[in-house]
């Protein structure tokens, strides 16, 4: 298996002929998913995501792909390929078409969906084609063939892209549910016709490549969640990810079974439902869905509220109910429902916001306790099963962290993939399909682009850290007027902390030192004010690390008078 290694340079031009795949997102992490194929000098794009932040990235809102390397080739971009509808597949659309509004968007009817809808907020209007299973579409010099896949979202597509280099074959996110809510089970027979045609590259999901066997069929949630609804005797709130339609169709057929009405409770989750029910993703009976201002009005016991925040989120709708910061307050006898896995890194706040709800008294049903969840992502059986199936020349898992794209990897060496032609790759890192061999071949600058507030992109990682110690540690602002003519201090040093669980008179007994520093400094000759605070820095950094064992960010600021 051919491995990034962290030394590598810059790729040399594409062999004329060659495929060349740069993974610009999804590979060591799990999000923001984004793939740039090239040939004969175009590119084509297959999806588009954000990453959600974590806690040591405080104030970001989304991460995006670094979309540097195609910066000055937006006008060789023939489309935008959409596997499915999640946010970390599209959530970064709007970011791409601020740089080129015309870039055509292609992907299935509920996809493209759910980006106009998004993109409306960025008073965007899109050039889209929508395709289905078993269309194939002529994107410049690639050809395109969408083949169906079964996901936790509706008109889920993989995409076998034919070049005169060869084909890949890009599985989106998958799963092979062989009883799903929809009866749109993965396409097998179109995997095994396109693998008799020959697979040069397969690039295939990897997130629970881990998982031994096969997921668990949609189907079985249903009776759980009918039971958890029966024995309710309060409220019934179920949390889970805004595009997870068919758990919402559960949530709702549950609901009918148990004479309950049901609240969508949260903006995306209002819009994304409305719009699946419209294009009869969603099946609602009438009366069935009621509006959130009618909730006060019903006795608890025919109640069911589907918000977001399974993950945690702190400004989705579950959070802020375990926070009692909402409209929507649950208290002993109601019951709590996540309806999803945890995302790697978001264990902390999942569990923050399950102990705020049992705090209030609500019983928490979650995946650890209950079947309410299956996973959305083939196990290593299903994946096996590709692998056999395909008999792909070349494979590069992606979608995954690196534990998850080693042990995909690892799967496809043990159906007989030759361990030299199974790449390994990361976010950057460019891979040439040439003369039916893929190999790593060089790596761009690949870093995360924060959307923080209004900015995109401006936030650095210096930036972020000095946040961190803000948080973490505190911060203390040091004061003084130093005379121009003989160097003496006319007024302070003084000293303000904030964060740092002391008193600012605890700083006394230092500044007698700040003090004779200074203007020992001003006799040795420093008349710069930039290095006069230098001075009181490193005094007051050296007395706060040794007496009070902190290291908070210093600012010091020195006046010349």
């Amino acid at each position: 298996m051919s491995h990034p290694h962290p030394d590598l340079t810059l790729p040399p031009p594409l062999p004329e002929g060659g495929l060349r795949i740069v993974p610009l997102g999804g590979l060591g992490e799990v999000g923001r998913n984004m793939a740039v194929l090239e040939h004969a000098g175009r590119l084509l794009v297959i999806d588009c995501g954000v990453l959600f932040p974590e806690d040591h990235q405080p104030g970001v809102d989304l991460i995006l792909p670094d979309f540097d390397y195609i910066r000055d080739r937006l006008d060789d971009i023939e489309a935008i390929v959409l596997t499915h509808g999640h946010e970390d597949h599209i959530g970064a659309v709007p970011y791409l078409l601020r740089l080129r509004r015309d870039i055509p968007l292609v992907g299935s009817q509920l996809t493209l969906a759910f980006v106009e809808a998004k993109l409306k907020e960025h008073r965007i209007t899109p050039v889209t084609l929508a395709v289905r299973e078993g269309q194939v579409e002529q994107l410049g010099v690639f050809g395109c063939e969408f083949v169906a896949v079964n996901h936790s979202i509706p008109d889920a597509l993989a995409v076998a892209v034919r070049t005169k280099a060869g084909t890949v074959l890009h599985t989106g996110d998958f799963k092979m549910d062989q009883l799903p809510l929809d009866g749109r089970i993965t396409d097998l027979r179109a995997f095994a016709r396109l693998g008799e045609e020959g697979v040069d590259l397969f690039m295939v999901d990897s997130t629970n490549a881990e998982v031994p066997g096969f997921v668990t069929p949609e189907r079985e949630i249903g009776p759980v969640l009918d039971q958890v609804f029966a024995e309710s005797t309060g409220r019934v709130v179920v949390a889970s990810f805004a595009s997870h339609v068919h758990r919402v169709q559960q949530v709702i057929d549950a609901a009918v079974a148990n004479e309950r009405l049901v609240a969508l409770v949260g903006r995306s989750m209002v819009r994304n439902m409305g719009i699946a029910a419209e294009l009869g993703y969603l099946k609602v009976p009438d009366g069935v869905l009621v509006d959130l201002k009618q909730i006060e009005q019903l006795p608890d016991d025919r109640v069911v509220l589907m918000c977001t925040g399974s993950q945690g989120e702190p400004m989705a709708a579950l959070s802020r109910i375990a926070n009692n910061d909402h409209k929507v307050s649950v208290g002993p006898g109601d019951t709590v429902v996540l309806a999803s896995s945890l995302i790697p890194g978001n264990e902390n706040a999942v569990f923050r916001v399950i102990n705020g709800l049992m705090r209030l008294g609500a019983r928490v049903v979650h995946s650890g306790n209950a079947k309410v969840h299956v996973s959305g992502h083939a196990s290593a059986g299903e994946l096996l099963y590709c692998y056999n199936i395909l008999r792909p020349r070349n494979v590069m898992p992606v979608h995954g962290e690196v534990r998850h794209l080693i042990a995909n990897a690892a799967l496809a060496v043990r159906t007989g993939v030759p361990a030299d032609r199974v790449v390994l790759a990361e976010d950057g890192v460019v891979v040439d399909l040439v003369d039916g061999r893929a190999r790593v071949v060089g790596a761009v600058p690949c870093g995360y682009v924060y959307v923080d507030g209004s900015s995109v992109g401006e936030l650095t990682d210096a930036e972020l850290k000095d946040r961190r110690i803000l948080g973490d540690e505190g911060f203390v602002s040091i004061f003084a007027v130093v005379s121009s003519q003989d160097g003496k201090v006319l007024a302070g040093p003084q000293i303000h902390a904030r964060g740092v669980a002391e008193q600012d008179d605890v700083f006394d007994e230092i500044l007698p030192q700040v003090t004779a520093a200074l203007e020992d400094a001003v006799r040795g000759g420093a008349t710069d004010t930039h290095q006069l605070q230098q001075v009181m820095r490193r005094v007051v950094g050296r007395w706060v690390s040794s007496r009070l064992r902190r290291r908070p960010m210093i600012i010091p600021v020195v006046v010349e008078a």
